[in-house]
């Protein structure tokens, strides 16, 4: 809240003659409007928002010294500012008696105006503040020598209202947005395990909420020790600026413990899909070993004399990591998952490729008497195109060879050499109709 600026000074003349009257009309219109200013400036100051705060705050340190002060020296300003004003209303009351005042009365006029005619109380002539000499009973002013005298005053004041207003109007309010802050960052870092004693950003959100607690605090009872006057030496009122130093640096560290959760966050969503990834791989992996396991059942009934590899369970182990994994999820010691699930990745994709083998490995007999059954069929289709379908030899062997390979169990070695007469023959046969074919071209 803007409050006029320090009060005009009124240009003294001690060793000038009498003045006339049109010069002493002048300078007691022109004290007029000062003393309209001066009242101005004394009426803003004391209605001034910093003030009322400082008056009903219960302050400390530097804030209550200071304030103390500034208070005996408002007072004072008031004290001075009434013989100002007797001192103006008594030229007024002498400058109306006559429209022609007599050379005496311009010679008393011209004494009250510039000679140093104002008696003040020793305690208002000294500012209000303690003299380190004997304390005097009153002292005069002149008029100028009053002014300059509230000018001071009035700086000294108004210099410690503005700055603790300006104090208490960026810091509270900043604190109070960034514990908000701190308050949905703490949240979240309990979501995700960052919890005092657990992990060291835990502890830093503990550290800073203290901090903020005391400086807020701090703030509202000392506003002062939070300001930083103006190394340029300027003159204006509350020349400075509130020092956010320990804001800054809590603001700072907030920062960084939100980016830590922030990574401690994308860990945890990673986690899920890596965790899901691996249940889907161990699941898959499991599953071919199932069907392995059916399909050795399967060869042992429709195969004979064939060695089909046994086919193992489960691993057991990686079942109990990835159920260690999921605790460790839960518990959110992220430290000592994200290793294990490095591990687990590479070994569930190996134990998905063994069970891919086992399964390859326990079906390749099926796969040789499917290959066996699709051969003979060609080759009987094959006969079947140049007409001898119905050859004796061709029959019997084809019977025999279908036999074999859809009866159970299944001797492949047998079949297959049934397979290779039956080609043989069909060869054989097949011989002179190609040379006939080539005569008649």
């Amino acid at each position: 809240m803007g409050v006029p600026g320090p009060f005009p000074g009124s240009p003294g003349r001690p060793d000038a003659p009498v003045p006339g009257r049109e010069e002493v009309d002048r300078a007691l219109a022109r004290l007029g409007a000062e003393y309209e200013a001066i009242e101005t400036s004394l009426l803003a100051l004391q209605d001034h928002a910093g003030r009322r705060l400082l008056e009903g705050a219960d302050l400390s340190g530097t804030t209550k010294e200071r304030w103390a002060a500034t208070e005996r020296s408002i007072t004072v300003l008031w004290s001075l500012f009434d013989a100002y004003t007797a001192v103006l209303e008594t030229a007024r009351e002498l400058r109306a008696r006559r429209r022609w005042p007599s050379p005496e009365e311009l010679a008393e006029l011209s004494e009250l105006l510039h000679g140093e005619g104002v008696t003040v109380p020793g305690a208002a002539a000294a500012g209000g503040g303690a003299e380190s000499g004997p304390a005097l009973l009153s002292e005069r002013f002149s008029l100028e020598q009053l002014v300059e005298r509230m000018n001071g005053l009035y700086a000294r004041s108004l210099d410690v209202i503005v700055a603790a207003d300006a104090v208490w109007s960026a810091l509270p309010a900043r604190i109070d947005l960034l514990s908000a802050e701190l308050q949905r960052t703490r949240s979240l870092a309990h979501s995700v395990g960052v919890r005092p004693g657990e992990h060291p950003a835990g502890d830093d959100l503990e550290r800073i909420t203290d901090e903020l607690v005391r400086l807020r605090a701090q703030v509202i009872a000392d506003p002062l020790a939070f300001w930083v006057s103006s190394s340029t030496g300027s003159s204006a009122p509350g020349g400075g600026r509130p020092d956010t130093g320990r804001y800054d640096r809590a603001a700072r560290a907030l920062e960084d413990i939100r980016r830590e959760v922030a990574a401690v966050l994308d860990v945890r969503q990673d986690a899920e899909r890596r965790l899901m990834q691996l249940r889907d791989v161990l699941s898959r992996a499991d599953r071919t070993l199932t069907e392995a396991r059916q399909a050795r059942g399967e060869v042992l009934a429709k195969i004979a004399a064939s060695e089909v590899p046994a086919v193992s369970g489960p691993s057991t182990a990686l079942h109990e990591q990835l159920a260690a994994a999921a605790e460790y999820r839960r518990r959110s010691q992220w430290h000592r998952l994200s290793p294990l699930l490095d591990s687990l990745e590479d070994r569930a994709e190996d134990e998905l490729h063994r069970a891919r083998e086992s399964l390859t490995a326990v079906t390749a007999p099926l796969a040789v008497r499917a290959e066996l059954r699709g051969r003979l069929d060609a080759y009987k289709a094959k006969v079947a195109r140049h007409g001898m379908a119905e050859d004796p030899l061709l029959v019997e062997r084809y019977d025999v060879a279908r036999r074999m390979l859809w009866s159970a169990p299944c001797d492949l070695r047998a079949a297959e050499q049934a397979v290779w007469r039956y080609q043989q023959a069909a060869a054989e046969a097949l011989v002179p109709q190609q040379l006939e074919g080539k005569g008649d071209r």
